[in-house]
């Protein structure tokens, strides 16, 4: 017998691009408190897409809505483009935040900051911790993605809530011609990202791209955590300036565009534009 279900809001929001697909989709669940864990992972698995968020009543003072954002495979604690494209699709939907000038997201890592910029918003990086990368896993890695020792500038591990192997690498054109063996990354077990500084003097200073093909993404269209986490790290460290563009997801056939930018504070914000594509109801 079928489980009743109940027709609620729902929106496909495009995050990281201001035109419609050409940036990393997003499912959005609104009205999602009486969803137990299964249903919100079976949904999430049927979407196929990168990741589904649920948004629900915050449980914390100062949270505007509680978001819970789930794989095809798992749930995340946290994650940069479901972050960005669920506040989208709260506002759009209506909320109405306690502060003006922010959105305050409770999720897995806590309480992460989303403040309104013109047309874009921007969330501010969860806490960062890095670790150095085992040679021998570094080693797999980089030969999975068929590079030569000499282009891995530095490598870092990295979690802000959802771990990364970070790479940077010598070139951006060694970023974008990368062709990845993914059953010898898969096996690895680890998510990959790879940048680049870009030396073109154009509107765009960092190549990135990111691969998880044990989770069932060989390839990430636009990725909010690993460029938070990836601002964090070469930002620290002087291989980039405190303000940037990174470019992701040329090789899908996506432009995406990430607005990275460290105030005063040393706080990383991480952000871009978001355009709603669907918008109506999911019996659920």
């Amino acid at each position: 017998m079928t489980p009743a279900m109940t027709q609620r809001p729902f929106q496909q929001i495009d995050v990281f691009t201001a035109t419609p697909y050409r940036g990393n989709p997003l499912a959005v669940v609104l009205q999602a408190d009486d969803l137990d864990d299964a249903a919100m992972q079976g949904f999430a698995r049927w979407t196929n897409l990168s990741e589904t968020t649920f948004v629900l009543a915050p449980t914390e003072a100062g949270a505007d809505y509680r978001v819970r954002i789930f794989t095809p495979g798992g749930e995340l604690q946290f994650a940069g483009h479901p972050t960005l494209g669920t506040c989208h699709a709260w506002l759009a939907a209506g909320g109405t935040p306690q502060a003006q000038a922010q959105v305050v997201q409770q999720c897995g890592v806590g309480l992460v900051q989303i403040r309104r910029d013109g047309e874009r918003l921007a969330f501010g990086a969860p806490t960062l911790r890095r670790d150095a990368v085992r040679a021998p896993l570094l080693a797999s890695v980089a030969a999975a993605l068929g590079l030569r020792p000499a282009q891995v500038v530095s490598a870092q591990l990295l979690d802000n809530g959802t771990a990364w192997m970070g790479l940077l690498l010598d070139d951006a054109l060694t970023v974008t011609q990368l062709k990845p063996d993914f059953s010898r990354l898969a096996a690895t077990g680890t998510k990959v990202g790879v940048a680049a500084a870009r030396a073109d003097g154009g509107d765009v200073q960092l190549e990135v791209r990111a691969f998880a093909p044990h989770l069932g993404v060989n390839e990430d269209p636009v990725t909010g955590s690993l460029n938070a986490s990836l601002a964090q790290w070469l930002i620290a460290d002087g291989h980039m300036p405190g303000r940037y563009v990174a470019a992701q997801g040329a090789a899908l056939g996506r432009a995406g565009r990430v607005h990275v930018a460290s105030d005063p504070s040393g706080q990383i914000w991480v952000g871009g534009s978001s355009v709603t594509c669907i918008q109506g109801s999911v019996c659920l």
